[in-house]
Protein backbone atom coordinates (compact mmCIF):
# COMPACT_ATOMS: atom_id res chain seq x y z
CA UNK A 1 0.00 0.00 0.00
CA UNK A 2 1.93 3.65 -1.14
CA UNK A 3 1.48 6.44 1.29
CA UNK A 4 -0.97 8.34 -0.58
CA UNK A 5 -3.54 5.44 0.42
CA UNK A 6 -2.67 4.75 3.86
CA UNK A 7 -3.21 8.91 4.47
CA UNK A 8 -6.83 8.43 2.55
CA UNK A 9 -7.36 5.38 4.48
CA UNK A 10 -6.19 6.76 7.88
CA UNK A 11 -8.58 10.06 7.62
CA UNK A 12 -11.42 8.15 6.46
CA UNK A 13 -11.26 5.76 9.82
CA UNK A 14 -10.52 9.24 11.55
CA UNK A 15 -13.94 10.62 10.09
CA UNK A 16 -15.90 7.33 10.52
CA UNK A 17 -14.52 7.23 14.12
CA UNK A 18 -15.54 10.19 15.11
CA UNK A 19 -19.21 10.30 13.30
CA UNK A 20 -19.50 6.56 15.05
CA UNK A 21 -19.07 8.04 18.42
CA UNK A 22 -21.17 10.54 17.78
CA UNK A 23 -23.53 8.35 16.59
CA UNK A 24 -22.90 5.91 20.19
CA UNK A 25 -23.33 9.18 22.32
CA UNK A 26 -26.81 9.73 20.80
CA UNK A 27 -27.88 6.65 21.15
CA UNK A 28 -26.69 5.60 24.47
CA UNK A 29 -30.72 4.83 25.60
CA UNK A 30 -30.67 2.36 22.25
CA UNK A 31 -33.00 -0.98 22.86
CA UNK A 32 -30.66 -4.14 20.87
CA UNK A 33 -33.77 -6.46 22.60
CA UNK A 34 -35.93 -4.42 20.67
CA UNK A 35 -33.50 -4.49 17.31
CA UNK A 36 -33.07 -7.59 17.13
CA UNK A 37 -36.87 -8.39 17.61
CA UNK A 38 -37.43 -6.42 15.05
CA UNK A 39 -35.71 -7.59 12.71
CA UNK A 40 -37.47 -11.09 12.59
CA UNK A 41 -40.61 -9.25 11.54
CA UNK A 42 -39.28 -8.46 8.13
CA UNK A 43 -40.52 -9.03 5.25
CA UNK A 44 -37.99 -11.26 2.72
CA UNK A 45 -39.73 -11.36 -0.09
CA UNK A 46 -39.73 -7.81 -0.67
CA UNK A 47 -35.84 -7.71 0.45
CA UNK A 48 -35.69 -10.36 -2.32
CA UNK A 49 -37.65 -8.39 -4.65
CA UNK A 50 -35.06 -5.65 -4.12
CA UNK A 51 -32.40 -6.93 -4.80
CA UNK A 52 -33.34 -8.32 -8.00
CA UNK A 53 -34.08 -4.92 -9.04
CA UNK A 54 -30.65 -4.00 -8.06
CA UNK A 55 -29.21 -6.39 -10.21
CA UNK A 56 -31.49 -5.47 -13.12
CA UNK A 57 -29.78 -1.97 -12.83
CA UNK A 58 -26.52 -3.46 -13.34
CA UNK A 59 -27.74 -4.62 -16.48
CA UNK A 60 -29.03 -1.45 -17.66
CA UNK A 61 -25.61 -0.26 -16.74
CA UNK A 62 -24.40 -2.83 -19.31
CA UNK A 63 -26.90 -1.90 -22.00
CA UNK A 64 -25.32 1.65 -21.48
CA UNK A 65 -22.17 0.71 -22.01
CA UNK A 66 -22.41 -0.97 -25.14
CA UNK A 67 -24.68 2.34 -26.42
CA UNK A 68 -20.91 3.65 -25.56
CA UNK A 69 -19.02 1.61 -27.40
CA UNK A 70 -20.83 1.67 -31.02
CA UNK A 71 -18.82 3.51 -32.64
CA UNK A 72 -16.02 1.53 -32.10
CA UNK A 73 -17.49 -1.53 -31.47
CA UNK A 74 -20.73 -2.28 -33.40
CA UNK A 75 -21.08 -5.68 -32.46
CA UNK A 76 -20.63 -5.84 -28.91
CA UNK A 77 -23.22 -7.21 -27.13
CA UNK A 78 -24.58 -5.83 -23.93
CA UNK A 79 -24.26 -9.81 -22.70
CA UNK A 80 -20.65 -9.12 -23.04
CA UNK A 81 -20.84 -6.16 -20.77
CA UNK A 82 -22.08 -7.83 -17.55
CA UNK A 83 -19.95 -10.03 -16.09
CA UNK A 84 -17.27 -6.78 -16.13
CA UNK A 85 -19.94 -4.76 -14.37
CA UNK A 86 -20.92 -7.25 -11.86
CA UNK A 87 -17.25 -7.98 -11.11
CA UNK A 88 -16.18 -4.28 -11.72
CA UNK A 89 -18.79 -3.64 -8.83
CA UNK A 90 -18.14 -6.52 -6.44
CA UNK A 91 -14.45 -5.21 -6.27
CA UNK A 92 -15.71 -1.72 -5.68
CA UNK A 93 -17.91 -3.28 -2.51
CA UNK A 94 -14.57 -5.43 -1.70
CA UNK A 95 -11.93 -2.99 -2.19
CA UNK A 96 -13.03 0.68 -2.27
CA UNK A 97 -11.76 3.04 -4.46
CA UNK A 98 -8.65 1.13 -5.53
CA UNK A 99 -11.33 -1.27 -7.11
CA UNK A 100 -12.80 1.47 -9.68
CA UNK A 101 -11.09 0.84 -12.55
CA UNK A 102 -11.55 -2.74 -12.49
CA UNK A 103 -14.57 -2.46 -14.58
CA UNK A 104 -13.17 -0.36 -17.87
CA UNK A 105 -9.95 -2.28 -17.51
CA UNK A 106 -12.07 -5.91 -18.08
CA UNK A 107 -14.08 -4.43 -20.69
CA UNK A 108 -11.19 -2.95 -22.58
CA UNK A 109 -9.19 -6.17 -22.32
CA UNK A 110 -12.00 -8.23 -23.60
CA UNK A 111 -12.85 -5.90 -26.26
CA UNK A 112 -9.08 -5.01 -27.58
CA UNK A 113 -9.36 -1.45 -26.88
CA UNK A 114 -7.22 1.22 -24.89
CA UNK A 115 -7.66 1.02 -21.40
CA UNK A 116 -7.55 5.00 -22.00
CA UNK A 117 -10.50 4.69 -24.04
CA UNK A 118 -12.65 2.95 -21.63
CA UNK A 119 -11.45 4.72 -18.84
CA UNK A 120 -13.11 7.85 -20.42
CA UNK A 121 -16.24 6.07 -20.91
CA UNK A 122 -16.38 5.42 -17.22
CA UNK A 123 -15.72 9.05 -16.57
CA UNK A 124 -18.62 10.42 -18.92
CA UNK A 125 -20.71 7.57 -17.42
CA UNK A 126 -20.50 8.70 -13.94
CA UNK A 127 -21.44 12.40 -15.52
CA UNK A 128 -24.75 10.74 -16.84
CA UNK A 129 -25.39 9.41 -13.33
CA UNK A 130 -25.15 12.68 -11.76
CA UNK A 131 -26.97 13.66 -14.01
CA UNK A 132 -30.03 11.59 -14.24
CA UNK A 133 -30.14 10.98 -10.31
CA UNK A 134 -30.18 15.20 -10.24
CA UNK A 135 -33.25 15.05 -12.52
CA UNK A 136 -35.13 12.49 -10.22
CA UNK A 137 -34.14 14.35 -7.26
CA UNK A 138 -35.36 17.70 -8.25
CA UNK A 139 -38.73 16.07 -9.69
CA UNK A 140 -39.65 14.75 -6.30
CA UNK A 141 -38.31 17.93 -4.33
CA UNK A 142 -40.36 20.26 -6.60
CA UNK A 143 -43.52 18.06 -7.63
CA UNK A 144 -46.52 19.82 -5.56
CA UNK A 145 -46.38 18.36 -2.21
CA UNK A 146 -43.80 15.86 -2.66
CA UNK A 147 -42.41 17.06 0.77
CA UNK A 148 -45.34 18.06 1.92
CA UNK A 149 -46.04 14.77 4.06
CA UNK A 150 -42.84 14.48 5.40
CA UNK A 151 -42.24 14.65 9.32
CA UNK A 152 -40.33 17.69 9.34
CA UNK A 153 -42.24 20.17 6.39
CA UNK A 154 -39.54 22.67 7.82
CA UNK A 155 -36.46 20.71 5.73
CA UNK A 156 -38.66 21.40 2.94
CA UNK A 157 -36.64 25.04 2.38
CA UNK A 158 -33.26 23.99 2.58
CA UNK A 159 -33.82 20.45 0.26
CA UNK A 160 -35.17 22.82 -2.67
CA UNK A 161 -32.14 25.07 -1.71
CA UNK A 162 -30.33 21.70 -2.32
CA UNK A 163 -32.14 20.27 -5.36
CA UNK A 164 -31.59 23.98 -7.00
CA UNK A 165 -27.73 23.71 -6.20
CA UNK A 166 -27.65 20.23 -7.33
CA UNK A 167 -29.43 21.42 -10.32
CA UNK A 168 -26.66 23.97 -11.02
CA UNK A 169 -23.55 21.62 -10.42
CA UNK A 170 -25.82 19.31 -13.28
CA UNK A 171 -25.58 22.50 -15.63
CA UNK A 172 -21.99 23.27 -14.80
CA UNK A 173 -20.73 19.81 -15.43
CA UNK A 174 -22.88 19.85 -19.26
CA UNK A 175 -21.40 23.28 -20.07
CA UNK A 176 -17.90 22.08 -18.95
CA UNK A 177 -18.79 18.58 -21.36
CA UNK A 178 -19.61 21.08 -24.09
CA UNK A 179 -16.59 23.36 -23.97
CA UNK A 180 -14.34 19.67 -23.15
CA UNK A 181 -15.60 18.44 -27.02
CA UNK A 182 -15.36 21.29 -28.76
CA UNK A 183 -11.70 22.91 -27.17
CA UNK A 184 -10.37 19.87 -25.46
CA UNK A 185 -7.07 19.54 -26.29
CA UNK A 186 -6.10 23.66 -26.19
CA UNK A 187 -7.75 23.34 -22.42
CA UNK A 188 -5.45 20.50 -21.48
CA UNK A 189 -2.56 22.08 -23.30
CA UNK A 190 -3.57 25.04 -21.31
CA UNK A 191 -3.81 22.65 -17.62
CA UNK A 192 -0.17 20.95 -18.58
CA UNK A 193 1.39 24.45 -19.05
CA UNK A 194 -0.07 26.15 -16.09
CA UNK A 195 0.22 23.84 -13.89
CA UNK A 196 4.05 22.73 -15.17
CA UNK A 197 6.03 24.54 -12.74
CA UNK A 198 3.98 23.49 -9.83
CA UNK A 199 4.44 19.94 -10.38
CA UNK A 200 5.16 17.74 -14.35
CA UNK A 201 2.97 14.99 -13.16
CA UNK A 202 0.11 17.51 -12.04
CA UNK A 203 0.03 19.39 -14.90
CA UNK A 204 -0.01 15.73 -16.95
CA UNK A 205 -2.50 14.20 -15.01
CA UNK A 206 -5.19 17.31 -14.95
CA UNK A 207 -4.37 17.63 -19.25
CA UNK A 208 -4.74 13.69 -19.20
CA UNK A 209 -7.89 13.32 -17.55
CA UNK A 210 -9.33 16.40 -20.07
CA UNK A 211 -8.30 14.03 -22.94
CA UNK A 212 -9.94 10.99 -21.82
CA UNK A 213 -13.49 12.88 -20.63
CA UNK A 214 -13.25 14.29 -24.27
CA UNK A 215 -12.56 10.86 -25.71
CA UNK A 216 -15.38 9.90 -23.63
CA UNK A 217 -17.62 12.16 -25.15
CA UNK A 218 -16.57 11.20 -28.86
CA UNK A 219 -18.24 7.70 -27.99
CA UNK A 220 -21.75 9.41 -27.99
CA UNK A 221 -22.69 9.09 -31.87
CA UNK A 222 -25.04 11.55 -32.63
CA UNK A 223 -28.17 12.82 -31.16
CA UNK A 224 -29.95 9.20 -31.29
CA UNK A 225 -27.15 7.24 -29.12
CA UNK A 226 -27.68 10.37 -26.40
CA UNK A 227 -31.24 10.31 -26.49
CA UNK A 228 -30.44 6.50 -25.40
CA UNK A 229 -28.45 7.18 -23.31
CA UNK A 230 -30.34 9.42 -21.24
CA UNK A 231 -33.32 7.74 -21.22
CA UNK A 232 -31.39 4.48 -20.02
CA UNK A 233 -29.45 6.27 -17.29
CA UNK A 234 -33.38 7.84 -15.87
CA UNK A 235 -34.44 4.29 -16.01
CA UNK A 236 -31.74 2.63 -13.93
CA UNK A 237 -31.98 5.17 -11.42
CA UNK A 238 -35.68 4.60 -11.35
CA UNK A 239 -34.97 1.15 -10.92
CA UNK A 240 -32.69 1.72 -8.00
CA UNK A 241 -35.56 3.94 -6.51
CA UNK A 242 -37.76 1.24 -6.25
CA UNK A 243 -35.09 -1.11 -4.85
CA UNK A 244 -35.04 1.01 -1.91
CA UNK A 245 -38.64 1.65 -1.68
CA UNK A 246 -39.05 -2.13 -1.64
CA UNK A 247 -36.90 -2.04 1.47
CA UNK A 248 -38.68 0.07 3.40
CA UNK A 249 -41.55 -1.81 2.25
CA UNK A 250 -40.24 -5.05 3.97
CA UNK A 251 -40.56 -3.14 7.15
CA UNK A 252 -44.19 -1.91 6.91
CA UNK A 253 -45.17 -5.06 8.81
CA UNK A 254 -42.55 -4.06 11.49
CA UNK A 255 -44.15 -0.69 11.82
CA UNK A 256 -47.69 -1.97 11.97
CA UNK A 257 -46.58 -3.99 15.12
CA UNK A 258 -45.11 -0.90 16.59
CA UNK A 259 -47.77 1.00 15.51
CA UNK A 260 -45.32 3.39 13.80
CA UNK A 261 -46.51 4.97 10.10
CA UNK A 262 -42.78 6.21 9.89
CA UNK A 263 -41.55 4.07 7.54
CA UNK A 264 -44.73 4.38 4.79
CA UNK A 265 -42.36 6.64 2.44
CA UNK A 266 -43.27 7.54 -0.90
CA UNK A 267 -41.02 6.45 -3.71
CA UNK A 268 -40.33 10.42 -4.57
CA UNK A 269 -39.49 10.57 -0.79
CA UNK A 270 -37.34 7.61 -1.05
CA UNK A 271 -34.74 10.09 -3.40
CA UNK A 272 -34.11 11.84 -0.26
CA UNK A 273 -32.93 8.65 0.99
CA UNK A 274 -30.48 7.83 -1.89
CA UNK A 275 -29.26 11.21 -2.11
CA UNK A 276 -28.01 10.61 1.72
CA UNK A 277 -26.34 7.20 0.87
CA UNK A 278 -24.31 8.03 -2.31
CA UNK A 279 -22.75 11.67 -0.24
CA UNK A 280 -21.98 9.55 2.95
CA UNK A 281 -20.58 6.86 0.22
CA UNK A 282 -18.04 9.40 0.25
CA UNK A 283 -16.52 8.41 3.36
CA UNK A 284 -16.21 4.20 2.63
CA UNK A 285 -13.85 2.00 3.73
CA UNK A 286 -12.98 -1.27 1.39
CA UNK A 287 -15.22 -4.10 2.18
CA UNK A 288 -16.69 -2.36 5.56
CA UNK A 289 -18.29 0.80 4.12
CA UNK A 290 -19.23 2.93 6.98
CA UNK A 291 -20.36 6.31 5.73
CA UNK A 292 -23.25 5.37 3.32
CA UNK A 293 -24.77 3.38 6.15
CA UNK A 294 -24.22 6.53 9.25
CA UNK A 295 -25.46 8.92 6.50
CA UNK A 296 -29.13 6.91 5.33
CA UNK A 297 -29.67 5.98 9.13
CA UNK A 298 -29.40 9.50 10.58
CA UNK A 299 -31.82 10.41 7.13
CA UNK A 300 -33.79 7.84 8.37
CA UNK A 301 -33.97 9.13 11.83
CA UNK A 302 -33.83 13.08 11.52
CA UNK A 303 -35.65 13.32 8.21
CA UNK A 304 -38.24 11.10 8.94
CA UNK A 305 -38.69 10.14 12.37
CA UNK A 306 -38.05 6.72 12.30
CA UNK A 307 -37.42 4.94 15.86
CA UNK A 308 -33.50 4.40 16.41
CA UNK A 309 -33.72 0.80 16.51
CA UNK A 310 -35.59 0.40 13.24
CA UNK A 311 -33.71 3.26 11.96
CA UNK A 312 -30.39 1.04 12.03
CA UNK A 313 -31.69 -2.21 11.01
CA UNK A 314 -33.07 -0.47 8.03
CA UNK A 315 -30.24 1.63 6.90
CA UNK A 316 -27.54 -1.55 7.30
CA UNK A 317 -30.50 -3.59 5.04
CA UNK A 318 -30.37 -0.59 2.35
CA UNK A 319 -26.54 -0.91 2.28
CA UNK A 320 -26.30 -4.40 2.30
CA UNK A 321 -29.02 -4.77 -0.93
CA UNK A 322 -27.87 -2.21 -2.95
CA UNK A 323 -23.68 -2.31 -2.07
CA UNK A 324 -23.17 -5.65 -1.28
CA UNK A 325 -25.63 -7.62 -2.87
CA UNK A 326 -23.67 -7.89 -6.00
CA UNK A 327 -20.61 -9.15 -4.21
CA UNK A 328 -21.79 -13.21 -4.12
CA UNK A 329 -22.06 -13.22 -7.96
CA UNK A 330 -19.80 -11.15 -8.98
CA UNK A 331 -17.26 -13.20 -6.93
CA UNK A 332 -18.72 -16.35 -8.15
CA UNK A 333 -17.98 -15.03 -11.97
CA UNK A 334 -14.28 -13.93 -10.77
CA UNK A 335 -13.69 -17.32 -9.32
CA UNK A 336 -14.64 -19.12 -12.57
CA UNK A 337 -13.04 -16.63 -14.43
CA UNK A 338 -9.82 -16.96 -13.04
CA UNK A 339 -9.32 -13.40 -11.65
CA UNK A 340 -7.89 -12.08 -8.79
CA UNK A 341 -9.34 -8.64 -7.71
CA UNK A 342 -6.29 -7.43 -6.21
CA UNK A 343 -4.23 -8.14 -8.94
CA UNK A 344 -7.04 -7.42 -11.91
CA UNK A 345 -6.83 -3.59 -9.26
CA UNK A 346 -3.02 -3.49 -9.70
CA UNK A 347 -3.26 -3.99 -13.13
CA UNK A 348 -5.80 -1.83 -13.66
CA UNK A 349 -4.73 1.34 -11.91
CA UNK A 350 -0.97 0.82 -13.77
CA UNK A 351 -3.06 1.04 -16.70
CA UNK A 352 -4.13 4.21 -15.97
CA UNK A 353 -0.73 5.42 -14.81
CA UNK A 354 1.03 4.49 -18.17
CA UNK A 355 -1.79 6.36 -20.30
CA UNK A 356 -0.99 9.57 -18.78
CA UNK A 357 2.70 8.73 -19.80
CA UNK A 358 2.28 7.96 -22.99
CA UNK A 359 -0.94 10.80 -23.62
CA UNK A 360 -0.27 13.47 -26.09
CA UNK A 361 1.17 16.13 -25.19
CA UNK A 362 3.01 14.74 -22.94
CA UNK A 363 6.82 14.92 -23.07
CA UNK A 364 6.64 10.70 -23.32
CA UNK A 365 5.39 11.19 -26.41
CA UNK A 366 7.34 14.02 -27.75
Amino acid sequence: MDKKRILVTSGVVVVLGVLVYLQFRHWQAFDWATFWSEAHEIRLWHIAHAVALIYIAYVMRAIRWKIFLRPVRPKASSLEMVAPTLIGFTALALLGRPGEFIRPYLIARRQNLPVSSQIAVWAVERIFDIGAFAVLLALAIFLPDALGSTPHPEYKGRLILGGVLLLFVVLGLTVGAIVVSRKGEALASWFEQRFAHWSKNMGQRFAQKIREFGAGLNTIHGPFSLLLLILVSLGMWYVIAISYHEVTIAYHHVSDVLGDTSLDIPITQVLLLMGSSMVGSLLQLPGVGGGSQLATIAALEHIFDVPKELALSCGIMLWLVTFVAVVPLGLLLSHHEHLSLRRLSEESHRAEKESIAVSPGSSAST
